[in-house]
């Protein structure tokens, strides 16, 4: 088993159509959902959604490759180094 971590992850959907997808993984992966704030930046037409996160580094890069995979969300994170 690896490492548990604690961190941020920052999601951008800049594509409409990904949301659904993006909300189904981030449903697949609440075992290590800690707390989720969600935005809609309608100026920009964006969605921006901050992530706490706490889990192995199996599961946590599971999230961030799935959804760094979807067209139109980017995907960035700020973990723990472990203890």
């Amino acid at each position: 088993m690896s490492d548990k971590r604690l961190g941020v992850i920052g999601i951008v959907i800049e594509d409409r159509n990904s949301v659904a997808r993006v909300n189904q993984i981030l449903s697949e992966h609440a075992d290590i959902n800690v707390g989720r704030m969600g935005l809609p930046y309608r100026e920009k037409d964006v969605n921006v959604i901050a992530l706490i996160v706490d889990g192995s580094t199996d599961r946590l890069g599971s999230l961030t490759g799935k959804l760094g995979s979807i067209p139109g969300v980017t995907v960035k994170s700020a973990l723990t180094k472990g203890k």
